[in-house]
Order: C-alpha cells, then sequence, then structure tokens
C-alpha cells in the first residue's frame, strides 16, 4: 500500500473536486421533484440497464449496505420496474433486471434530467461547455480506478 500524497497542491485540488462532486450530486438529488424515482432508484435503475447484476453490487455502487439496497429494489420490483432472478452461477446470489416498463420509465426519467442539465448548460458560454466537456473524460477515469 502506497503513501497518501501530501502535495499540497494535490490536497487542495482533491478538496476542491471532493465539493463539487457533493454539489453535483445535490444538483442531481434535486431533478427528483418531478418524478416518483428517487436519485437513488434511478442509480439502481441506471445499474441494471446496462446488465443484471447482484444485489451485492447494487449495495456497493450505491454505498449502501444489502439490506437497504435489497429493500430499494423490493419497491422497485413492487412499482414494476424490475425484477429479481437468481443468479445461474451462484444459486444463493439474486440478479437484478430492468422490466420493460422499468426501462421505459428510466429512459423518460433519463430525457427529463437530460433536460434540465441541458438548460443549465445553455447559461454557459461555449468555451466553459468546452472545458467541461474535455473535463468529462478524466473524471470518468477518475470513476473506473475508483
Amino acid at each position: 500500500m502506497s503513501l497518501p500524497p501530501t502535495d499540497p497542491r494535490l490536497l487542495a485540488l482533491a478538496q476542491s473536486f471532493r465539493t463539487t462532486l457533493r454539489h453535483a450530486v445535490y444538483l442531481s438529488r434535486s431533478m427528483d421533484g418531478d418524478g416518483e424515482i428517487t436519485s437513488m432508484q434511478m442509480s439502481t435503475l441506471s445499474m441494471a440497464a446496462e446488465e443484471p447484476l447482484r444485489v451485492s453490487r447494487v449495495a456497493a455502487n450505491l454505498g449502501i449496505r444489502v439490506p437497504s439496497a435489497t429493500e430499494q429494489i423490493i419497491k422497485l420490483e413492487q412499482a414494476g420496474l424490475v425484477s429479481r432472478q437468481p443468479d445461474p452461477t451462484d444459486s444463493r446470489a439474486v440478479l437484478v433486471k430492468l422490466t420493460d416498463k422499468g426501462r421505459a420509465e428510466w429512459e423518460d426519467a433519463g430525457r427529463r434530467r437530460n433536460e434540465r442539465v441541458a438548460a443549465l448548460l445553455a447559461h454557459l458560454d461555449d468555451n466553459d461547455r468546452a472545458l467541461l466537456a474535455a473535463a468529462l473524460p478524466v473524471i470518468g477515469k477518475l470513476s473506473r480506478t475508483a
């Protein structure tokens, strides 16, 4: 295990990045008002939209415990948005998969959120939008290495 960085510039950048991420999470959560899908449920649907995944993976990705993830998944299942199926590779595990209704709801909620973010981006000038677009691959790279 390596020692944590002590470079003051890296530490300051880390603090600024964490603050920005926190505010981005607040922004994302503020978009929940127009629909019945919460940001946590939207995250769960997004994960399941890519491929069926285990409840333990949902919990890890959301930073919550498996019982809490199971509770969220049960609510989504009762709403007809996901189904739970046995994992064919491990009989002890359960896979979460989007239903057709779940995919339609997820796509609709995503479209509404994209429209809201686009409206915010419209307030930026071309240079700021280009800077943001250039930063996205770097942020993605950090997310995949964490």
